[in-house]
């Protein structure tokens, strides 16, 4: 596996990301969205456990070199990005379609070619990017986000989200509401809600949130998800 910070096209600019590569060279294509910390060592390491798994691994940088170590430096910094989303799809296009040219291969029966995996914010990026692309991700994995009212009667994904059971951010109404609004769309969705953990319950480096074991077992379902789902012969 190797792993290093890359260039890419993106909505007629360049944007940077940090690309994972597994020894064989190719694999399914996996975008990385990270959370609005920006693209913090967390989510790189998500790219590296992607790619020891097989896994061909992108994360975008969306916010362009800034990362925030504050919820308020956070929260200012989502908020803003939020309003920018021609950037932030464009970046996740590009990040797609980089993959796509560098090794990504493609599942055999036709179904789309690549695999989300947000988390927070990016989550709710990874939910929309699989409505207006449909035709190109098949798999989708969210961590502790939810997007209520979108179309996902277009989607072609698989969905797994996982949830923190204590969370400030995302309330367990919202998040029964996700799986009925998939349900309702006819898409298969498997939702998980873990014991005693809060937002951010995977990410390492944060101390007041992270549960090693809850992140163990949230991460073996996500890679065996995303086998099932991206090397369907």
């Amino acid at each position: 596996m190797t792993g290093r910070m890359i260039e890419f096209d993106a909505n007629g600019s360049t944007a940077s990301g940090y690309l994972a590569t597994p020894d064989a060279a190719t694999g399914p294509g996996v975008v990385v969205l990270h959370a609005w910390w920006g693209l913090t060592e967390p989510f790189r390491q998500a790219c590296d456990r992607l790619a020891e798994a097989g896994f061909i691994a992108l994360a975008p940088d969306l916010y362009h070199g800034k990362t925030a170590t504050t919820v308020a430096e956070a929260e200012v910094l989502g908020a803003a990005l939020d309003q920018q989303v021609d950037r932030w799809r464009g970046d996740i296009t590009g990040a797609l379609r980089f993959l796509r040219h560098n090794g990504a291969s493609s599942p055999a029966d036709g179904r789309g070619t690549f695999g989300l995996v947000g988390f927070s914010l990016g989550g709710a990026y990874a939910l929309d990017t699989s409505v207006t692309l449909a035709d190109e991700v098949a798999a989708v994995v969210i961590f502790y986000d939810t997007y209520l009212g979108l179309d996902y009667r277009s989607a072609k994904a698989a969905y797994l989200c996982h949830y923190a059971e204590d969370d400030s951010f995302v309330s367990a109404e919202s998040v029964a509401q996700m799986g009925q609004e998939l349900q309702a769309a006819g898409r298969s969705a498997t939702i998980y809600t873990y014991p005693g953990t809060k937002h951010w319950f995977v990410e390492s480096n944060r101390p007041e949130a992270y549960d090693a074991a809850a992140a163990a077992l949230a991460w073996e379902r996500t890679l065996a998800f995303l086998n099932t789902e991206l090397r369907r012969a």
